[in-house]
């Protein structure tokens, strides 16, 4: 979809708001030159090459999460998600399991898949806190929201063809809840973690001398990417925001005419005529709010995460670059320690290698996912935005139409009479 159809079609009252903040600077969905230009590269020679088709075919794993519980202890108030699991696979004792699992235990799944496969592309989770002016925590709405969002992060794990295969991701959804918490404690110790912080502040220091040019490019395209997103997100929650004040005042419009029909005994008919299309209006205009907020706005949202998450791969990309520059200077300037040096040197290398293979074979299917996502909820908004806009119009040309019949059948009385 073109910049000028998500202007008019998908928020047809919001045609000048858009243009003015973004012009220029919209998504070409149909366009295969902008969102291809690196998966091309990705699947050239990678040892991360994964069709869609054959995958959706062999799928053999399905998560569900479902069924939010909210517990209060002395010290703090959570939620418990369940969490089902259905799989054929062999590495698994079972083929059904039912776990339930809190946010912070989606956290640390997120950081072990990340900590393990760090060029890879792992799927956000929604955010730990709420933002200002949505919705208070632990209201239901909050909790539906995240219960989706959780659900699509772990489908998104169990769909890839490497994260899915993680231990972790396997410990996560078959052990009980104390089997978790002492597997947790079996990870690196704060001396290791603070170890590799300060290698990675060093890396990011240090810069990356010789980055390939096809990184560069995707830096470039990330933050242009970044910036369309959150764009489109802003706009998108305040044109929610305003279509829900308007459908508050909508909402004491109507009867504000059935009182009037009280007063006006000629007038009965069409007053409470008025107060029924406003009522029916009200009804669309209801559905259409949810349409947003349900499937737009957690879309986009989303993917704004979605670029951060990018731009924090290709900074870990970077620094393991940069750490085999680092030693590569090392070895070509230091006298002593060569053979040590040097097998450290070819180990970064081989590290260097694995990652840019990684997160190319990445890019060109976190593409496609994305592409078919903002694609899908594009044309699900707009298409809901003519149906809305068609029955309330249908609303009103009713209502019109038996007003022109009943003067109609006046007229004939008067003239007869």
């Amino acid at each position: 979809m073109s910049g000028t159809i998500v202007d008019s079609a998908v928020f047809p009252n919001q045609t000048n708001t858009m243009a003015a903040d973004i012009s220029g600077q919209m998504l070409d969905l149909d366009e295969d030159d902008d969102l291809e230009v690196f998966s091309k590269q990705a699947t050239r020679g990678s040892a991360f090459e994964f069709e869609e088709e054959e995958a959706s075919d062999f799928k053999d794993i399905f998560v569900t999460v479902d069924n939010p519980e909210s517990h209060i202890t002395a010290i703090e108030t959570f939620i418990t998600y369940r969490v089902l699991t259905k799989t054929t696979r062999s590495e698994f004792d079972n083929s059904e399991y039912e776990v339930r699992r809190r946010y912070q235990d989606f956290l640390w799944l997120k950081g072990k898949l990340e900590e393990a496969h760090p060029t890879l592309i792992v799927h956000p989770l929604p955010e730990k806190f709420v933002v200002k002016g949505m919705v208070e925590r632990f209201n239901g709405d909050f909790i539906e929201t995240r219960k989706n969002a959780l659900h699509r992060f772990l489908n998104r794990v169990a769909d890839h063809p490497i994260l899915s295969c993680s231990e972790d991701f396997k410990v996560f959804l078959t052990a009980q809840v104390w089997e978790l918490a002492s597997y947790k404690k079996q990870g690196p110790g704060l001396l290791s973690r603070m170890g590799e912080t300060v290698r990675a502040v060093a890396n990011s220091v240090r810069g990356v001398k010789n980055r390939p040019e096809e990184f560069t490019a995707m830096q470039l395209y990330v933050e242009a990417f970044s910036n369309k997103i959150s764009s489109l997100d802003k706009v998108t929650q305040r044109i929610v925001k305003e279509q829900k004040e308007y459908l508050g005042e909508l909402k004491e419009f109507g009867p504000i005419y059935t009182l009037w029909s009280g007063s006006e005994e000629e007038l009965v008919g069409p007053l409470k005529g008025v107060a029924g299309c406003i009522e029916r209006c009200c009804k669309e205009t209801e559905e259409q709010v949810n349409q947003l907020s349900d499937t737009l706005v957690p879309t986009l949202h989303e993917y704004v995460l979605c670029s951060e998450s990018l731009k924090a791969v290709l900074r870990r990309r970077d620094n393991i670059q940069a750490e085999f520059e680092a030693k590569n200077e090392a070895l070509a300037t230091k006298k002593v320690d060569q053979d040590a040096l040097k097998e450290e040197t070819d180990r970064l290398e081989d590290r260097v290698e694995w990652a840019n293979s990684a997160l190319k074979g990445d890019w060109g299917r976190w593409q496609r996912c994305m592409r078919g996502d903002l694609k899908s909820a594009f044309i699900t908004t707009a298409q809901k935005n003519i149906d809305y806009y068609e029955k309330c119009q249908a609303v009103w040309e009713t209502f019109l139409l038996s007003q022109r019949m009943d003067g109609s059948e006046d007229a004939e009385k008067d003239d007869s009479s």
